[in-house]
């Protein structure tokens, strides 16, 4: 990888106006609302039905409804690494605000946040080190996409340490940072100039008094729901993260459309079974839908592989990215899409017309013998499934 320079003040500036006028907007569109009051403030239950708000002057105010929603997310988690309280860190909110290339960036944690900020470091110039617990990248994944994308870090010089994990941490007064890791053949010592913790995420609950509202939390302290986004508590409902389950901005938004159907529209909605599309913005992206072949062999399912690699469609020879592979499963017995992981050129956009067709219930054989517009990506899903036929 050549020598790159980044504007990194004027990366975080650019970022900073994006997220202030989401958040203006979306603020002026509440207090704009009629009926909907906005109190700014910490809020915590003091019975089923009473909420204590600490607003930011010092006050407070006590506020009861019938119909109360959680929806207070999470918070990067902290692990417990000896030394770590005696090191600078960042996670995935203060990385955000860094305006220093980092000359090694330790990464713990091999999952969406700790690969895309990864890469994007290794793109502006760092050397990165990778620690991961597991023996892949993206756990969740099937073990051949993490392969794939385990190649793609390795070749772009990213240093990738699986079946690791930090033991210690103490400063060094050269680099910054000193890092011992036990490694699957033996203990090494890593110095870096900054580290990124990346190690998961926990529910933003602790602070709530939930057990004055009869709401119940699982061993991590993740509201506990049912499938219409009811807690234990009548009257009181969870949505988005803090609830467990997928972490992502569109889960949320679903949850919110499920509890407006059912307790404004009258309807009886419920999050059972639904289909959880994500992206991880690495590049080239990995787009993700329905379930994955380890979760068909976990449920004994009968399915079939179609996969092809990205150097097989024309698009991405044609604009110089061939790294990645498609795959798709499919159900033996019905020829309907199971699930699909695209890791290529806009992988993300690729899944999501994958995700239509499983929404419709559309057998493998009408996008195998569709008419695609040439040369575009999506004509590669004609290839994709004609690798089933041999």
């Amino acid at each position: 990888m050549g020598p790159s320079e980044v504007d990194l003040s004027s990366v975080v500036q650019r970022k900073n106006e994006i997220v202030e006028s989401f958040k203006k907007g979306s603020k002026e569109r509440l207090v704009s609302t009629p009926g909907i009051t906005l109190i700014e403030g910490d809020a915590s239950f003091s019975d089923r039905k009473l909420l204590r708000i600490e607003t930011p002057d010092g006050m407070h105010e006590l506020v009861t409804a019938q119909t109360i929603v959680i929806d207070t997310g999470t918070s990067p988690a902290k692990p417990s690494i000896p030394g770590l309280e005696n090191v600078r860190s960042f996670d995935s909110s203060s990385i955000m605000e860094m305006t220093e290339i980092p000359e090694h960036l330790l990464v713990i944690g091999g999952g969406y946040i700790g690969l895309e900020f990864g890469q994007m470091f290794r793109r502006f110039g760092s050397r990165v080190t990778i620690i991961q617990r597991n023996n892949q990248l993206l756990p969740r994944e099937d073990e051949d996409i993490a392969e794939e994308i385990e190649k793609i870090f390795r070749d772009e010089g990213i240093d990738i340490l699986l079946d690791s994990e930090p033991v210690g941490i103490e400063p060094h007064k050269d680099t910054g940072i000193s890092l011992e890791v036990r490694t699957p053949q033996e203990y090494r010592s890593i110095s870096g100039s900054h580290l990124l913790v990346a190690a998961g995420r926990v529910p933003n609950t602790r602070d709530l008094n939930l057990d004055l509202a009869g709401v119940s939390v699982d061993s991590r302290g993740f509201v506990q729901v049912n499938e219409r986004l009811e807690t234990t508590s009548p009257g009181v409902y969870a949505i988005g993260d803090v609830k467990g389950g997928p972490a992502f901005t569109h889960i949320s938004y679903d949850d919110f459309r499920v509890l407006k159907r059912n307790l404004l529209d009258g309807e009886d909605a419920t999050i059972s079974g639904r289909l959880v599309p994500y992206v991880v913005f690495i590049d080239p992206q990995l787009g993700r839908v329905g379930i994955t072949e380890k979760e068909a062999r976990d449920r004994n399912l009968e399915y079939r592989v179609a996969k092809i690699p990205m150097s097989w469609v024309a698009r991405a020879i044609e604009t110089g990215e061939t790294r990645g592979v498609m795959k798709a499963l499919v159900d033996f017995d019905t020829d309907k899409i199971l699930g699909a992981a695209i890791l290529g050129l806009e992988g993300g956009e690729v899944m999501s017309s994958l995700q239509l067709a499983i929404l419709a219930g559309t057998s493998y054989k009408d996008i195998r013998d569709g008419v695609f517009a040439h040369p575009t990506l999506s004509e590669s899903l004609n290839s994709l499934f004609m690798s089933l036929d041999g």
